[in-house]
């Protein structure tokens, strides 16, 4: 199992979370705006406040919210965590539970060693579109899509247990100006002439000192809170719809897990101005022109930046085939999945065999 993979996550307080109808604690239902009872199936609506909607994506300022670590936004709350010993799953239990199982290896929790922990509040949330049995049937099909895996494992490889969770993201806004130097190059064609008379044409590169200027605005820049779950599969989940962002409200979190961020919002930023530069690089690019280009020095301005916290839906979970674990991840707004898949070590090899046969036919019939 991979020792990064489990995310550290908290089960939040249903308490207050009851049935209108018979009193019972109540379940986030995925793809509606909904608590689901799981006892009498009444369904209670989450009211979505509208201006409470625009304040919630409201940008807050990056230099002003850093300078002053009192800044009121920063609302914050406690919660307690158990850590897995096994794992490092960072895992609430509830108040009347003396122990219970870690969700994402099977290692008992004792609950005298959990810790209480203080955590910023995120600002608004995509809710959970794909719901548990869709997670599964998207994983099956991914699965059964993988040539090397074995079909045992096609079969027989099914999710352990699924969990819903809600991991944290900073999104940046910016407005970004770059002084650049560097070098154009421009192709040409030359005619060469050997002493036998023969003529060859080649292309040669004139390169020409330029600088200037790019202006480029960046909107949402995305960078994952956690380091729960490998970049790979992080990135694969992508592309997120934030235009389906909600106000912040924990009756979405009802039945489901939040995860706590690791990565706060000023080392999110020096992340993002990583994802940024690609793009101010390919701008500069475009700026130089010809054929070719070069850039050897350039310095970037960040104005008026912006970010908000926001949590995304991820079903996250394992399966085991032949005494190994493989981890997934399914998007829970969109259903992509990204995970890791047993290979079949025999198709490997019968593939291997079969390109050198194929390469020897082809030697031996060009040299008879």
């Amino acid at each position: 199992m991979d020792e990064n993979f489990p995310p550290k996550a908290e089960q939040i307080n249903q308490d207050s979370i009851k049935c209108k109808q018979c009193g019972a604690k109540l379940e986030f239902a995925p793809g509606t705006t909904s608590l689901k009872c799981p006892y009498c199936g009444a369904e209670n609506e989450i009211i979505i406040d509208e201006e409470k909607r625009r304040e919630a994506l409201k940008e807050i300022d990056y230099f002003a919210f850093i300078s002053d670590s009192s800044n009121a936004e920063a609302e914050t709350e406690e919660e307690s965590f158990v850590k897995c010993p096994a794992c490092g799953a960072e895992t609430s239990v509830s108040s009347n539970v003396i122990s219970a199982e870690c969700p994402f290896c099977g290692t008992p929790l004792v609950k005298d060693k959990a810790q209480i922990k203080s955590v910023i509040k995120p600002s608004a949330l995509i809710p959970f579109v794909i719901d548990k049995k869709t997670a599964i049937a998207s994983f099956n099909k991914w699965m059964k899509k993988s040539f090397w895996a074995p079909k045992k494992a096609k079969v027989y490889a099914r999710p352990d247990k699924l969990q819903g969770i809600y991991t944290p993201y900073w999104t940046y806004d910016a407005r970004t100006i770059t002084s650049y130097t560097g070098k154009r190059g421009d192709d040409y064609q030359e005619t060469r002439t050997d002493s036998d008379g023969n003529t060859t044409t080649v292309t040669k590169t004139r390169w020409t000192s330029v600088s200037g200027t790019v202006y480029v605005n960046f909107d949402d820049v995305m960078v994952v809170a956690s380091r729960s779950l490998p970049d790979k599969y992080v990135d694969a989940l992508e592309p997120w719809h934030l235009n389906e962002l909600v106000p912040f409200d924990k009756k979405f979190l009802a039945g489901l897990k939040s995860e706590s961020y690791e990565i706060d919002v000023k080392n999110g930023f020096d992340i993002a101005k990583i994802k940024m530069e690609s793009t101010i690089d390919y701008q500069i690019r475009n700026d130089i022109g010809g054929d070719h280009q070069q850039i050897t020095s350039k310095n970037t301005q960040y104005n008026d930046v912006t970010f908000k916290h926001v949590l995304l839906p991820i079903w996250v979970s394992s399966y085991r085939f032949k005494g190994k674990i493989y981890n997934f991840v399914v998007n829970g707004q969109t259903g992509k999945v990204k995970g890791k898949r047993p290979v079949d070590a025999m198709k490997v090899i019968l593939v291997i065999l079969l390109v050198i046969i194929i390469i020897g036919a082809i030697i031996y019939f060009s040299q008879s």
